[in-house]
């Protein structure tokens, strides 16, 4: 913030948005947790509005030991608090509409993608994946313009060679 890099620690920070500051989310996430989402909760396409509505959900999905229900879980919030495909809110530029959505799933290490403009969710599974710099190769997965090719299911075998791309400045 100001150029000066901010840093919040704790494992009860779970959500943010773009904006506003995180300080100041935060003070959003006190002043709706009195209201309770089950009486109201904002609904408008702002990112202060998503946040609220992305902290409240978070807290209420059932915390289930089973992976599928917690990654639908997941998905179902980010889905509740993505702006619509398509939408532009004029005088506001940085609200645009959310183009994909993804969940990782730490303990698997399965990483799950889904493009706003295709009909399916795929994964690629990182322990298949080989990242070392010895015997690992530089490898693209194509989604295409605007994120259309469509895959289904775990993608790892959709990778193709590529080349990497250069770093500025470096």
């Amino acid at each position: 913030m100001d150029g000066k890099q901010v840093i919040h620690h704790s494992p009860a920070y779970q959500v943010m948005t773009n904006s506003p500051s995180f300080d100041k989310q935060l003070a959003l996430y006190e002043y709706w947790s009195q209201i309770g989402g089950t009486v109201m909760l904002p609904g408008t396409n702002r990112a202060s509005d998503r946040f609220a509505r992305a902290a409240f959900y978070v807290n209420a999905i059932p915390k289930s030991e089973s992976p599928v229900e917690a990654i639908a879980s997941v998905f179902s919030v980010i889905r509740n608090v993505s702006v619509p495909y398509g939408i532009s809110t004029p005088n506001e530029p940085n609200i645009s509409s959310t183009r994909w959505r993804t969940v990782a799933d730490q303990k698997r290490m399965l990483y799950f993608f889904e493009s706003a403009v295709t009909p399916n969710v795929f994964w690629v599974d990182l322990k298949a994946l080989d990242f070392s710099e010895k015997t690992g190769r530089v490898k693209k997965l194509e989604l295409g313009p605007n994120q259309t090719h469509v895959y289904a299911g775990m993608a790892n075998d959709q990778f193709k060679d590529t080349q990497p791309f250069a770093f500025l400045g470096l």
